[in-house]
């Protein structure tokens, strides 16, 4: 793994790193290029401002690992409230949650009644509910989850993660259900033993993936893929497999992080395909932060332009 992203995963997990940069303005200032506030109303906003230029959202409010019932219960009430000012402004929109932003850590239980509550509202607003992916510690208590409220629910989608290698089995055993997947490469702190240390590795099996996702027998059950994913380079090879498999630009979309790549956003709207911006927001923004950045440590060299402008 390149030391840099080794270095930035540690962080993400220091409290003390946590408290300094989150007193620092012009680490804020920073954090602006992925994120357009930490209200909702801010979020929104920068919604609307998607829409307007041919690109839906998914709109993530920030937390994880909730340890307090409480505390589950209020997320649950915020998304709810989401959904309906999504519905209420006219914005072509979803939301993704973390199943420990829900209680996975307090009670499974707990956790798939507040998913089956979202699911519902969702579906009554026509939108899809999706279910990200945290890290291995969490993979198997997922796609549980995903799997028993799949049961009631079709308007539900899984995000996997191509960097880890039982990433083909999970996927395999989801195939029959007609499953909606976001790929994505991902960016938790994982043993060799899991996940692929090199890019290749990771770049080629989420191509797998997605050719796997556009197999006649996958699309036939009504399967749908969401690419994750700012590499030009990978976009090309998906492309390209798309079209050899005959898979219209209109059956699959990116997704894309707020902020990130804009031209290569645009270019694809323009293109004809759908691309899904993912908008976070929140106080509880810094472990997220440093993910992205070591996703991509070059963006640590916007970071110092920031500090000394």
């Amino acid at each position: 793994m390149n030391p840099m992203r080794s270095l930035l995963l540690a962080g993400s997990r220091s409290a003390w790193l946590q408290r300094q940069a989150t007193r620092r303005k012009f680490v804020k200032m920073a954090v602006r290029r992925f994120m357009p506030g930490e209200t909702l109303d801010e979020a929104l906003a920068a919604a609307a401002e998607q829409n307007q230029l041919g690109l839906s959202v998914t709109l993530t409010h920030l937390g994880e690992n909730i340890a307090d019932k409480a505390e589950a219960d209020a997320v649950l009430a915020h998304y709810l409230g989401t959904l309906k000012r999504i519905e209420a402004g006219n914005v072509k929109g979803e939301v993704s949650i973390k199943p420990t932003q829900l209680g996975l850590d307090i009670d499974a239980e707990l956790c798939i009644a507040h998913l089956r509550t979202l699911a519902d509202a969702a579906r009554a607003h026509g939108s899809r509910l999706w279910i990200d992916m945290e890290g291995t510690a969490y993979t198997a208590a997922t796609l549980d989850l995903f799997r028993r409220l799949r049961e009631t629910h079709t308007n539900i989608g899984l995000c996997l993660q191509s960097y880890l290698k039982s990433a083909r089995t999970d996927l395999e055993a989801l195939l029959p259900l007609g499953p909606a997947i976001r790929i994505v490469k991902g960016a938790y702190a994982e043993p060799a033993e899991l996940a692929f240390p090199d890019k290749k590795e990771v770049d080629d099996n989420f191509l797998w993936m997605a050719e796997r996702l556009w197999s006649p027998e996958a699309r036939a059950k009504g399967a749908w893929v969401t690419l994750g994913t700012h590499d030009t380079v990978l976009m090309e090879r998906l492309e390209l497999a798309a079209r050899r498999l005959g898979v219209a630009k209109t059956d699959y979309e990116y997704a894309m992080l707020y902020g990130i790549q804009r031209g290569e956003q645009l270019r694809l709207v323009k293109n004809g395909n759908n691309v899904r911006v993912l908008v976070s927001y929140g106080v509880h923004w810094f472990p997220w932060y440093m993910r992205r950045l070591a996703e991509r440590p070059a963006n640590l060299l916007f970071v110092a332009k920031t500090m000394f402008k």
